[in-house]
């Protein structure tokens, strides 16, 4: 079955591929690829509830041998555990709401078919990532979603802006990939082996500082797939492709195989606790900065982008605290509040015929009901606001980073209040106060395909944290008898140790011990932070931003920052870019047109062409000239050997 979950979506894009290089109807094109992602999402599902849930064995299933050179063996192995299953349903699942919604964002585009079958190929690669057993096979999925996402990215290829982000987007993952491969270099050199297994029995046989040094190459590789502080200026340009694109790329596939990869590799991070020390300031850093920027921008799609990158600097931290359920626990509740946001700002900016500017934007509450109930759903539970899904796994991560590095929980609560700010400043502006649309503008709600996936991604990021926290995190022993008495056995059975359970072998631990013992005030704090936020934005917002334009007036060199994204991209461009240009514009002029156009057309090549043009004229054809020189030769050859012999 879990063959057919893998495959199925592979399967898909090669039919839809061909299909569409013969005329295969639009029609067609979304049967196939809608068919085969939603029975890998029905399998990924029940191999969740089998292996998962319900506490059975996971397997190793072998397909075939993939590299023999030496002393290094790979097979292709499909790895069935808790990590993997519970990965694999997240992601087949907002795929499957992907694939649906662009039937209706989508129909009518000339190159409908060929965007279904990179959606689907995008979903197969992101598959084989989470089920690899063995860091090789990992690295083939790690590519596939890079190569995935810069076809989507770059879909609307006539566009030059989409063609420069989705470049990009796969130079700056390139950055990554390198301390991906050092890693994996640096891990055979050490333990002989790159299956999970070898790796992990063998951690605490090899040297303190080795581990801590693969635990940072593995943190870069980590920080360019999910957009970590430094190698994240690709993630906002990722924006040119289609809405679909957005919610696949930054709900729970690409963004995400980076905080995968971590957990994946957290038997050998729980060894390495200085290299952790540096993925938490990262994460910290990233929540922070991600945050800030996001405050400011104007860009609907773009506000988003920064929250996933914010997002994702809180997962990262989690993973520096040892909180390694936590992180992947805040993983499923954001794909689902994510990919939620980002479809509904797509139905808002289908309806305002591709307009993606907020400030042209206001009122559209009594014309998009649906989508502004939907949206606010998504907007509370990025929020942290109780009972929906962002509270749950958001208050875990920051209740073990007060457990285990309080300097982070503090700047935590600061991207906490920014994070509800920012989230109903877009609220506000697309969807309150006076309409500023332009000219014959008629705003409308989306379509049924379309508003269908946000209910179900809604009803995930109601219910998601209220299921899967006990399962996924666990709580502490006091916690247990008032657990069971509010919620039923379902969710409580076991309490702390039905965490520990769920992620038994497959990661380091679930939570801290500590982070199970913090004071009420810490629990507290949360969603202080996302009401604080709220209303914040409500008193600033509610007279057409005139007070957030006074504040924006009275700190203009914070604004600044915020609105120039802290100047990394200015940085990249001033220590790498441009050094490059003007390298290559040096080996351009005394190098290429000094030496090579002018030595070479005149002479070396001209010589080249007269040499050549006398060797042919022996090429006569006839064949007695050729059989002539061959019994010189030969008894020229009988002579030299005879007398000099």
């Amino acid at each position: 079955m879990e063959v057919l979950a893998v495959f199925l979506p592979l399967a898909a894009f090669l039919a839809v591929g061909a299909g569409s290089q013969r005329g295969l109807p639009d029609a067609g094109a979304a049967f196939l690829a809608c068919v085969a992602v939603l029975a890998s999402a029905a399998i990924s599902t029940w191999l969740f509830l089998d292996i998962a849930i319900g506490g059975n064995d996971g397997r190793i299933v072998s397909l075939a041998p993939f590299i023999e050179v030496g002393v290094l063996r790979v097979d292709w192995t499909l790895r069935v555990d808790a990590l993997s299953v519970t990965m694999m349903a997240v992601v087949t699942a907002v795929s499957a709401a992907v694939h649906i919604y662009a039937i209706g964002y989508m129909r009518g585009d000339p190159g409908f078919a060929r965007f279904m079958a990179y959606l689907s190929l995008f979903t197969f690669a992101m598959l084989a990532l989470v089920t690899a057993d063995n860091l090789v096979q990992l690295f083939f999925g790690w590519e596939g979603v890079g190569l995935a996402s810069y076809l989507l990215i770059g879909f609307y290829n006539a566009k030059p802006s989409a063609n420069a982000a989705a470049i990009k987007a796969f130079v700056m993952n390139r950055v990554g990939d390198l301390g991906l491969v050092l890693a994996m270099c640096w891990a055979f050199a050490a333990f002989g082996t790159l299956s999970f297994d070898g790796i992990f029995a063998a951690a605490q046989s090899v040297p303190g500082w080795a581990l801590n040094g693969m635990a940072l190459l593995l943190l870069i590789g980590a920080a360019g797939k999910s957009a970590q502080l430094g190698l994240h200026t690709w993630l906002p340009d990722a924006m040119e492709g289609p809405t679909p694109v957005s919610a696949l790329i930054h709900a729970a596939t690409m963004v995400t195989a980076g905080v995968f990869l971590l957990a994946r590799m957290s038997p050998l991070l729980a060894h390495a606790p200085e290299a952790l020390m540096i993925v938490t300031a990262l994460g910290a850093a990233t929540a922070f900065v991600a945050a800030t920027i996001a405050l400011v921008q104007t860009d609907i799609k773009r506000v988003i982008a920064y929250s996933t990158m914010s997002q994702l600097g809180y997962m990262v931290l989690a993973i520096g605290v040892g909180a390694y359920g936590a992180a992947v626990f805040h993983l499923v509740t954001h794909a689902f509040f994510k990919a939620l946001l980002f479809l509904g700002a797509g139905a808002v900016i289908h309806a305002m015929g591709g307009k993606q500017d907020m400030r042209r934007m206001g009122a559209l509450r009594g014309k998009l009901p649906w989508t502004y109930a939907l949206m606010w759903v998504g907007v509370l539970a990025l929020a942290g606001v109780p009972p929906l899904a962002g509270y749950f796994s958001k208050d875990a991560i920051l209740e073990a980073a007060f457990a285990g590095a309080w300097p982070a929980f503090a700047v935590g609560i600061a991207a906490a209040v920014m994070t509800a700010f920012y989230g109903a400043r877009v609220m506000i502006l697309t969807f309150h106060g006076s309409a500023r649309w332009a000219e014959g503008a008629h705003p409308h709600e989306a379509p049924p395909v379309m508003l269908g996936p946000l209910w179900f991604l809604a009803a995930g990021a109601v219910v998601a944290g209220i299921l899967f926290y006990d399962v996924l995190v666990g709580t502490g022993p006091n916690e247990c008898d008032t657990l069971k008495g509010h919620v039923g056995n379902f969710i409580s059975t076991g309490c702390l140790w039905r965490a520990e359970r769920f992620w038994d072998g497959t990661l380091a631990q679930a939570m801290p011990e500590g982070a199970h013992h913090v004071a009420f005030w810490v629990k507290a704090l949360p969603t202080a932070a996302a009401l604080l936020g709220l209303g914040l934005a409500v008193w600033l917002y509610q007279t057409a931003g005139a007070r957030a334009a006074r504040v924006a007036v009275a700190a203009p060199w914070l604004y600044r920052l915020f609105l120039h994204k802290w100047y990394f991209d200015e940085a990249w461009r001033a220590a790498f870019l441009r050094p490059a240009l003007r390298l290559g514009a040096a080996f351009a002029g005394p190098g290429d047109r000094g030496t090579i156009d002018r030595f070479g057309p005149d002479g070396a090549a001209a010589a080249s062409h007269r040499g050549a043009l006398s060797l042919s004229a022996a090429q006569s054809g006839v064949l007695s000239h050729y059989a002539l020189t061959m019994v010189v030769a030969l008894a020229a050859l009988l002579a030299w050997t005879l007398l000099g012999g």
